[in-house]
């Protein structure tokens, strides 16, 4: 009996009248992380037991709840946003992962991130089949904590990835209340592949080798993940990890 598809739902943020960051050379965030996103489901399909869907596949508007809904619609595994960072200084470089923080943020700045991520709109309540509300609440709350665990186990094996092709903006994952990454079922990350603010960074983003390595990068921590998580990993999958590049 083989084991089932993993389904990967893929997140190129912003899009549309939301084109995300703008840099230094008139690069639009919703263009690199479309991109990146691209190759991502091309390397996931040509992965054994794995399919990537994306969230968005064009120029056009999705609601962050929106989002949420579409990969749950999928019955996605898990939920990989992709970003490309901007700050209001042009020297700030590097990448990070983002895992959901029912808490507050884990810093200053992503506080001010995902409040600015967050203000494309609001995100919806999740439909519990619990007629009682305070047990809805007890339930959504153990799923939710439950879910931010595995997310950052996931978040943790993406950054260390992620660190060999590119300056880590820091050294651990952080957390934030991103409202894109509030599915109580399914492990979500934000990544923030590199400082569209800084001009160096933003010439990296718009190369396709570049766009290219991170993709293989993100793949890789993924595979690492299912592989440390004996109820999704698959041998072909901890082969891959231990052959790729």
């Amino acid at each position: 009996m083989s084991a089932r598809t993993l389904i990967i739902a893929i997140d190129a943020g912003h899009g549309g009248e939301d084109s995300g960051a703008k840099g230094y050379n008139d690069t639009y965030e919703k263009n690199v992380t479309l991109a990146i996103a691209r190759k991502l489901k091309e390397l996931m399909d040509e992965t054994p037991d794995m399919r990537g869907v994306l969230i968005r596949d064009g120029d056009y508007f999705i609601s962050l709840n929106g989002r949420v809904q579409k990969a749950r619609q999928v019955r996605a595994d898990l939920f990989i946003s992709i970003h490309a960072d901007a700050f209001i200084k042009p020297h700030a470089r590097g990448s990070s992962v983002f895992a959901l923080s029912e808490r507050g943020a884990t810093s200053a700045s992503a506080r001010w991130l995902a409040k600015k991520e967050n203000e494309a709109d609001l995100i919806g309540g999740v439909n519990l089949a619990v007629k009682d509300p305070y047990l809805a609440r007890t339930l959504l709350d153990l799923s939710q904590t439950a879910t931010i665990n595995d997310s950052m186990k996931l978040a943790k094996h993406v950054l260390g990835e992620m660190g060999n092709i590119n300056t880590l903006h820091g050294s651990s994952v952080q957390q934030a209340g991103f409202a894109v990454l509030k599915s109580p079922d399914i492990p979500s990350i934000l990544i923030e592949t590199a400082f569209i603010s800084n001009p160096s960074e933003e010439l990296r983003l718009n190369d396709k080798d570049y766009q290219e390595k991170m993709a293989r990068a993100i793949l890789s921590g993924i595979k690492g993940y299912f592989a440390k998580n004996p109820a999704l990993s698959k041998p072909l999958l901890v082969q891959n990890k231990l052959t790729s590049t």
